[in-house]
């Protein structure tokens, strides 16, 4: 099935493919596996076999015993005990083990195209000069640190080692390609990457449907969605925030969707509803009956989740981090908090609740974005067909973007809410 913003949405194909046979590489499984890197790389895959693409996925990642050995060698080398996978493959043997597999594979295959999901399994150590290799990214490990809850846990030794190990894993590649504006530009200005060779792409999403029905704004339906990571998705803030905003307006409602292991963590409270894992059909509904996803992830460097809510007219709120700002445009179709404090959430969820016409301006204006925007064949265009004219990857349109305006506040400009109709 092809994306709803696909095609119309695509400015003219410009340039000649960049490839017509690809691998797709992540060190977290099958790229090709809906279940990997929440289905960004078998999405993508799709959207370019659509274009007569060959794709090949090839899982570089090791296994459980590699990675505990892995850990235990960091450890030695004075890099302190690993406190999660993540900081043994950022680790220099790791990634040249991922290097290594990915290298047997494309000499086997044939395969002269190598699409890398994120770093982890760079740099390259093929050593074939014909053999051309790319990334797609969400983020970056220096950008990573303005909010990582968990730097403590890395020591100033291991936070520089990996600054480096990414420095070089970003060299000497063909094509960087990155999910938003604010990772390009800081790849451009922390790791000195040439202007021309970054650029934007965006992302998609699942299989959700643009929601033109009615929807109740005035009923104070709010939803929280954390696959995983519940704590690191705001899972704990949202609880306090919402306990606090139901003494202002106790007809609030919680909606979780999370790991069904956290369930412990949620009160038992009549207001407060929990789902384990839904089927995606199920989630939809949940997304088209809320007024307001409330999303303040504390590190998340994109947040697909947004997307989702916004297709389904639900505005959103989350914090002033990572990609919030630019999806919603600076608070075109949603509200934005600057720090991650309960009672700072808790204000602006009743702000928001408090004006439904302003919720329904936003969820029309959001919906209308993301058709226009968000689209995993709008982001294959970009990616197999460069254009004739390298541009300064659409800087027309960031400097089109607004300032933000005051914590929580919405942007004007939304203008009246026009009747919605399905095409």
């Amino acid at each position: 099935m092809i994306d709803w913003a696909s095609e119309q949405s695509i400015a003219g194909r410009a340039g000649q493919a960049r490839f017509d046979r690809l691998a797709i590489t992540s060190v977290f499984g099958d790229p090709l596996d809906l279940r990997t890197w929440s289905g960004a790389p078998a999405r993508l895959a799709m959207a370019l076999r659509r274009r007569g693409i060959g794709v090949v996925g090839i899982h570089s990642g090791g296994t459980r015993g590699e990675h505990i050995l892995l850990g235990a060698q960091q450890s030695a080398m004075g890099f302190g005990v690993p406190a999660a996978t993540e900081a043994i493959l950022r680790g220099r043997m790791a990634r040249q083990g991922a290097a290594a597999r990915i290298a047997s594979i494309i000499r086997q295959q044939g395969v002269r195209h190598v699409l890398h999901m994120g770093t982890l399994d760079l740099p390259a150590i093929d050593g074939a000069s014909d053999v051309k290799h790319y990334v797609y990214c969400d983020h970056a490990w220096a950008l990573s640190l303005r909010h990582r809850p968990d730097i403590d846990s890395y020591s100033p030794r291991a936070v520089r080692w990996f600054d480096e190990l990414e420095r070089e894993a970003l060299s000497g590649l063909a094509h960087v390609f990155t999910f938003g504006r604010y990772v390009r530009d800081h790849l451009i200005e922390h790791y000195g990457l040439a202007p021309e060779r970054v650029t934007a792409v965006g992302c998609g999403m699942g299989p959700i449907h643009p929601y033109y029905g009615g929807k109740d704004y005035a009923g104070g339906k709010l939803l929280f969605v954390a696959k995983h990571l519940f704590q690191a998705k705001g899972g704990e803030l949202v609880l306090e925030a919402v306990e606090i905003a139901r003494r202002t307006r106790p007809d609030l409602t919680l909606t979780i969707v999370g790991n069904p292991r956290v369930r412990r963590q949620i009160p038992r409270d009549p207001a407060i509803t929990f789902h384990g894992h839904l089927p995606f059909e199920d989630l939809q509904g949940l997304y088209r009956d809320a007024a307001l996803l409330v999303q303040p992830m504390l590190n998340d460097p994109w947040g697909q989740v947004y997307v989702e809510a916004m297709i389904s007219r639900t505005p959103v709120l989350g914090l002033v981090r990572n990609g919030l700002p630019e999806i919603i445009e600076h608070g075109r179709h949603g509200f934005m908090v600057d720090r991650a404090e309960p009672r700072a959430l808790a204000a602006a969820i009743i702000d928001a609740v408090g004006d439904p016409d302003r919720l329904a301006r936003m969820g029309d204006s959001g919906l209308r974005h993301v058709l226009a925007s968000y689209s995993w064949d709008r982001v294959a265009e970009r990616i197999a067909f460069p254009p004739a004219q390298p541009a300064n990857d659409d800087l027309a349109g960031r400097l089109a973007v607004p300032d933000p305006l005051p914590v929580a506040m919405p942007l004007s400009g939304a203008g009246p809410r026009q009747p919605t109709q399905a095409p």
